[in-house]
C-alpha cells in the first residue's frame, strides 16, 4: 500500500490544492518500498510512453482487425510506424507528422 500526497499549485498565489491517495499494489518481491517505487514508476512510463501514443495517434482501441494472424501483423506494423515517427526530424506532434507522411 502506498499512500501519496501531492500539492497542486493554484492560478493565483498562495493558492493550491492537495490531494491524497491511496494505491494497492500485489508482488511477490521481498523488497522495500524505496526499491519497488522506481519499478512502478518505470511500469507507468511505457504505459504513457507507448500505449497511450498508439491509442491517441494510431487509434489502437478503434481498430477492428481480430481474425487470424492480422491483429499481430497490424500492431507490428504500427510499432515499426511509431519508431520512424518518433526518429523524424522537426517539432510538429506524432499525430500531424503521420498525416503528413500520408
Amino acid at each position: 500500500m502506498v499512500e501519496a500526497h501531492r500539492e497542486i499549485p493554484g492560478s493565483s498565489p498562495g493558492t493550491s490544492k492537495e490531494t491524497a491517495e491511496t494505491r494497492l499494489y500485489i508482488t511477490s518481491l521481498t523488497l522495500p518500498a524505496e526499491a519497488i517505487g522506481p519499478m512502478v514508476r518505470d511500469h507507468w512510463a511505457i504505459e504513457n510512453s507507448l500505449h497511450w501514443v498508439m491509442d491517441m495517434v494510431f487509434r489502437d482501441d478503434q481498430c477492428r482487425v481480430r481474425t487470424e494472424n492480422a491483429p499481430a501483423n497490424f500492431v507490428t506494423l504500427k510499432h515499426i510506424a511509431n519508431n520512424l515517427i518518433r526518429k523524424s526530424p522537426g517539432k510538429d506532434s506524432q499525430r500531424l507528422k503521420r498525416m503528413t507522411a500520408c
